[in-house]
């Protein structure tokens, strides 16, 4: 009996212990209840595809471009060779960043003027503004696809339906639009300003949060049309427009399909933008340790751009705090 007790003590201690133990499926479903945990969990699918096919790439193209790599054959370690020729005895480069610069700076402010004469007419409430807002929206969906730019292609051909609608308001012309290094940039700047509708959504909402106060009590002082967009819209839009500004030069900067696919950067490669030279240089002529080089003297390039807009921020946003 004293043994059969003592067997039945030293069994409900285990017991005890146990059930005041946390299990280990406990422990797990307790780790996954936890809101950092669900947050790692949602981020997770980002984060591997930020270090696979963003962090990895970039860290090994800084190591291509400290060597001589053909892709096909083993990297060999040349120190600053690539950035001394591309600094030094590659014209083509500064060639092709002279044609990505003009092609930004003439692109991004007409795009963005676009943007916002659309935006300030899609704010007015109609039956269908909707329909507009969608209309306006789908080009920078399909701008950057292969298949807009072969039809781009095709509209400015000799025999295209540019020439075609001149003709039939009497100007009868044959012109070549890609084939002439004077106009060539132009149809590439054309299709990069139709493709509008990313920052006109961006300025609709804006305007959208604009007080209506402002404009009413600028009509009962007789205030013009003119006179409320430069004193109250403009002001108030000049953060979205920074922010615009900001996306929209780094878009410019990186350039590649609509060259690549209408021009190939030609006539006489006035057309050829850096991005296009560093893949033609990669793939073409097998030289992917050059193309890295240049691919991190564009960021740095990007990079000084984007820090010059952050540097001339202060002396044209306008600031609710301030």
């Amino acid at each position: 009996m004293m043994r059969q007790a003592e067997s039945r003590g030293l069994g409900e201690s285990i017991i005890g212990s146990t059930e005041g133990r946390p299990t280990i499926g406990r422990r797990c479903r307790n780790l996954l209840e936890r809101e950092s945990t669900a947050g790692v969990v949602c981020a997770l699918p980002f984060i591997i595809g930020f270090v696979v096919f963003l962090l990895i790439p970039m860290v090994l193209s800084l190591y291509y471009s400290f060597t001589d790599y053909s892709i096909v054959a083993p990297p060999v370690w040349v120190g600053l060779r690539n950035y001394v020729t591309m600094f030094t005895a590659d014209a083509l480069f500064w060639q092709s960043l002279g044609v990505t610069v003009m092609f930004a700076c003439i692109s991004v402010p007409l795009r963005l003027a676009f943007a916002l004469a659309v935006a300030m007419l899609l704010n007015r409430p109609t039956p269908l503004t909707g329909f507009f807002r969608v209309a306006f929206y789908m080009p920078s969906i399909l701008g950057g696809s292969v298949a807009v730019a072969v039809l781009w292609r095709r509209m400015f051909a000799q025999d295209g339906v540019i020439n075609a609608v001149l003709g039939m308001f009497g100007i009868q012309t044959h012109f070549s639009w890609l084939g002439s290094p004077a106009t060539a940039i132009w149809t590439l700047i054309a299709l990069s300003v139709w493709q509008f509708g990313s920052a006109m959504l961006v300025f609709l909402a804006a305007l959208k949060q604009i007080p209506t106060q402002l404009y009413e009590a600028s009509s009962v002082d007789g205030a013009s049309p003119w006179r409320q967009f430069s004193s109250i819209t403009l002001p108030m839009l000049t953060p979205t427009i920074f922010f615009n500004l900001v996306m929209q030069v780094i878009s410019g900067f990186l350039a590649f399909t609509q060259c690549y696919i209408i021009t190939q950067g030609k006539p006489l490669n006035s057309t050829l933008f850096t991005m296009v030279y560093m893949y033609n240089t990669a793939f073409t002529y097998y030289q992917a340790g050059y193309a890295s080089a240049m691919a991190w003297v564009m960021l740095l390039v990007i990079g000084a751009m984007t820090g010059l807009l952050f540097a001339t921020k202060r002396f044209w946003v306008y600031e609710g705090n301030e």
